[in-house]
């Protein structure tokens, strides 16, 4: 594409984004409005105008699919070398090259899931705490969290006492006797991790970190290697990723920063919008430019999203203006209890789904979901939950995988994706053979075609499966608002809007005057209950059993 076409179609907020090309530059993205179009038409006119070659492009995101739908975007303006990836997966790729020239020996084997490991690593530190499923969940979190802060097992009780530390340990004991108990895990956590040999993703960074601030020739030949940044989601950056990309950057200044601190969500596993806030403090001269005008949803749901935000004591001034027609009034509805909710919901929900509608129900909790997930599965009506097994993992998954790699071998003259529903057709009408087919057809609808498209799907899901980045499945989806970070549905069902439940009670009291880290934590979950109500393009219902919860003094 040449300039003119990269800039064809942007509004005039999105144009000033796409044209700061040099850096430094900040821009604040409100919710649905063009963040991704921003951030891969910037990088294809960056590189059209000549400031930079794709081979020398970074961007960088915090979920697989993000970086996914990036390369994806960046394929279809042009700019297929571009490199776009999560934190963990640049370090990791940059960790494993160098590995032999600045540690030595072979790579260690990356740790998947903790359980295992902190299992045996409570059997040895003689912890009086229990291994179950919900005990090793929260260890697992405190230990990233210590990670993301940079924070070591010898000094983990005094950092989780100075952020007060909310935990969820069913013992019946106090926070503070379980931070010390948390401790004596960690330690031995690690150091079984050393004897045999092997790394979780937190180890990724920091050895990342740590071969860069030792190696100065490794430090140059990446620095090299990467001279244009681009960061999304920068209010989710951690300490750690912070001072990992500052080694990135060096002293030079190409870096594009994309964020809002409305939708700061992940504060309790170590993120800042500090960074994103301070941006300007940094780089006096930086560029800022903010997006507000919203394309996903109607007014409605941008004025609710609008007042939400009015009630917070930092977000107060953040507002965004629907371009959209006005659609149906918002619903609020309550229920005597969990099991009527979940029936009312499935009973609309029932209506909607003959319509081929792209609905999501998202909870403050995966406990919340239960009673839906199965009041949906009672009426027949297919579900995706958005915590079920990876995708790429599955038997059935891989053998459909291995028949399209055989269908790939010799071009395909004609119609790529009738060739590929074709080689696909003894498996059924299976949930993933239907996500399969729906994705090559919007890849063709975006370009991708010729002799070889076929070969370029098997890479496309083959590069999906490396990333944990599956296809869009058919079915409701259900999903905790944090998952849904990201996602848009047009209809969306906010369930469980109750008091103690969202606040989340043990977070923050549901008392909005409490000093401290109770109020910082309620102003995170009213940015979680923003974050949830800018998924829904079309409508968004809202409901509750018992009694609703204080956000829902905003709804007029």
């Amino acid at each position: 594409m040449n300039q003119q076409e990269i800039l064809a179609g942007l509004d005039p907020q999105q144009l000033e984004a796409v044209t700061a090309i040099r850096g430094p530059v900040c821009v604040i993205a409100g919710a649905g409005t063009g963040k991704t179009r921003v951030i891969t038409h910037r990088i294809a006119y960056a590189v059209a105008a000549g400031v930079t070659d794709p081979s020398k492009t970074l961007a960088l995101t915090f979920t697989a699919r993000a970086a996914g739908e990036m390369r994806a975007r960046l394929r279809q303006l042009g700019v297929p070398n571009a490199a776009a990836r999560t934190f963990h997966s640049a370090a990791l790729k940059q960790l494993m090259y160098f590995w032999p020239y600045s540690f030595g020996g072979p790579f260690p084997k990356l740790l998947t899931s903790k359980a295992g490991f902190l299992s045996e690593a409570m059997n040895r530190s003689d912890t009086v705490l229990v291994p179950g499923a919900a005990t090793l969940r929260e260890i697992s979190s405190e230990i990233e969290w210590a990670k993301a802060l940079e924070t070591a097992p010898d000094e983990y009780v005094e950092a989780a006492l100075a952020s007060t530390r909310t935990l969820r340990i069913p013992n019946g004991k106090p926070d503070r006797d379980n931070y010390f108990e948390i401790a004596k895990v960690y330690q031995a956590y690690e150091t079984l991790k050393h004897e045999e040999r092997v790394i979780d993703f937190e180890d990724v960074l920091l050895l990342t970190v740590g071969m860069l601030e030792e190696d100065r020739d490794v430090r140059e030949r990446i620095r090299d290697q990467y001279r244009y940044f681009t960061v999304d989601e920068y209010q989710d950056v951690s300490p750690l990723q912070q001072r990992l990309l500052n080694l990135w950057l060096g002293n030079r200044e190409e870096i594009c920063v994309v964020g809002d601190s409305a939708q700061t969500i992940y504060s309790f596993a170590g993120a800042s919008s500090s960074f994103l806030l301070g941006f300007t403090q940094r780089f006096p001269q930086a560029q800022v430019v903010k997006l507000t005008r919203g394309y996903r949803s109607t007014p409605e749901i941008i004025e609710l999203a609008n007042s939400i935000l009015k009630g917070s004591s930092e977000n107060a001034n953040h507002e965004l203006v629907s371009m959209n027609e006005r659609g149906g009034e918002l619903e609020v509805q309550g229920y005597a209890d969990s099991r009527s909710e979940a029936h009312a919901v499935v009973d609309r929900i029932e209506q909607l789904v003959s319509t081929g509608a792209e609905i999501a129900i998202l909870a403050r909790t995966n406990s919340q979901l239960d009673p839906f997930e199965t009041a949906l599965k009672a009426r027949g009506i297919e579900t995706q939950l958005k915590s079920s097994e990876r995708f790429f993992d599955r038997v059935d998954v891989r053998d459909a995988m291995r028949t399209i790699r055989s269908a790939s071998v010799l071009p395909v003259e004609g119609d790529w994706v009738a060739e590929l529903a074709s080689a696909l057709k003894p498996f059924g009408e299976a949930d993933y053979i239907r996500a399969f087919l729906t994705l090559a057809l919007e890849l063709k609808a975006g370009g991708l075609d010729g002799p070889h498209a076929l070969r370029a799907f098997l890479r496309e899901l083959e590069d999906r499966a490396e990333q944990n980045n599956p296809p869009t499945l058919p079915g409701v989806v259900l999903s905790t608002l944090h998952g849904a970070k990201g996602l848009e549905w047009e209809h969306v069902f906010l369930i469980g809007l109750s008091e103690g439940a969202l606040p989340y009670e043990p977070y923050a009291a549901n008392n909005p005057n409490l000093p401290g880290i109770g109020a910082a934590a309620l102003e995170e979950e009213r940015r979680l209950f923003y974050v949830g109500i800018t998924r829904a393009k079309r409508a968004a219902y809202l409901s509750y059993a018992g009694r609703p919860s204080i956000f829902l003094n905003s709804v007029a």
